[in-house]
């Protein structure tokens, strides 16, 4: 099963690539405390229709470059 995220672009600058920033929020597992988690992952984008703060669906995918491994399903609305 493909994962699936939901995350924010953070950069459009590249041709057919966005760059979304995932958050997700865990426990630490000694104090417990919840801590805010974001990693950076490379996303292809074959319509230019994304700018920067637009919150998009990626979905995993077979490698498509060195580090590019997820599709943009769709944009949300907000």
């Amino acid at each position: 099963m493909a994962k699936i995220f939901t995350g924010i672009v953070v950069s459009n600058k590249m041709q057919k690539t966005v760059v979304v920033r995932i958050e997700r929020k865990l426990e630490h597992p000694v104090y417990k405390k919840i801590i805010t988690v974001h990693k950076k992952l490379k996303a292809h984008n074959e319509k230019f229709d994304l700018k920067e703060g637009d919150k998009v669906k990626i979905k995993e995918s077979r490698p498509i470059s060195k580090e590019k491994h997820f599709i943009v399903i769709e944009k949300i609305k907000n």
